[in-house]
């Protein structure tokens, strides 16, 4: 559901900042919308926001609000579901707090941020959360007008995964096979553990030693409950590992190396 502020912040015709003010009451009536519009929503940096089973993360929204008749205040969060009275899940549970500043060289322009900690064990409880985000924006005038816009940018959230790797015999003959296993998997929000992901691409790389580069072998197929296994010719010394280059729903993950004596 849409929100607006409870009380306005000072207005910019007298300061350079206005307070970012969170939603605290239902929408009121709208019928005198302010000429405000919003551009270069930024979410975390333009980085996909990926989170394990108890990870806690500082996230910052950024955004410009260009507001003809002077800026009282304005305000964004993160919304998840079909629209935005029928909202699964919003970030931040709490009211954050932030800032809008004044361009120097456009009073209309205002630059605009806030942060605010997500909690994963405390925000996301089913897998259906992960995926696209919107953000939605609002901004309220000096003559109390005010603009909302439920899309005015989009975030990625992702579950983290995790790869293991094992490559054996260690050691081996030069021209013998190597039998590479491992698993990848990734947090599983409803269940609090970790659980495989099945039907992936994931890179088998190896790099020799002395080298700091990896090159690819060949890509597998990720099987039942995350299992990885395939093998290789043993040529020379160095390290294997797997590689996944990550999905819409979970981030990337890359296995340590395991290093293999080749005799």
């Amino acid at each position: 559901m849409r929100i607006r502020p409870a009380t306005a912040a000072a207005f910019l015709a007298t300061v350079l900042s206005a307070s970012v003010i969170p939603a605290a009451a239902h929408a009121a009536d709208r019928s005198a919308p302010s000429d405000a519009t919003f551009s270069n929503v930024v979410v975390n940096g333009g980085k996909d926001i990926v989170l394990g089973l108890t990870t806690k993360k500082t996230v910052t929204i950024t955004w410009t609000v260009t507001e003809p008749d002077g800026l009282a205040a304005s305000w964004a969060y993160l919304w998840h579901g079909p629209n935005t009275d029928d909202q699964d899940g919003r970030l931040p549970l709490a009211a954050p707090a932030g800032t809008c500043t004044v361009s120097p060289t456009d009073r209309t322009t205002h630059n605009c941020k806030v942060s605010f900690v997500v909690d994963a064990a405390a925000a996301f409880d089913h897998n259906g959360l992960a995926g696209t985000w919107k953000v939605l924006g609002e901004a309220q005038d000096v003559n109390d007008d005010w603009t909302a816009v439920d899309v005015a940018g989009t975030a990625q959230i992702k579950r983290y995964a995790k790869i293991t790797v094992n490559a054996a015999p260690e050691p081996v003959k030069a021209g013998k096979t190597i039998t590479v296993t491992g698993k990848l998997s990734r947090a599983n929000w409803e269940t609090g553990t970790y659980t495989g992901y099945e039907g992936r691409s994931v890179k088998l790389q190896f790099r020799k030693k002395g080298s700091t580069t990896y090159t690819t072998l060949k890509t597998i197929t990720s099987g039942g409950s995350g299992a990885l296994k395939t093998t290789t010719k043993a040529t020379k010394d160095g390290y294997f590992r797997f590689v996944f280059a990550g999905s819409t729903t979970t981030g990337p993950a890359t296995a340590t190396g395991d290093f293999v004596d080749v005799r």
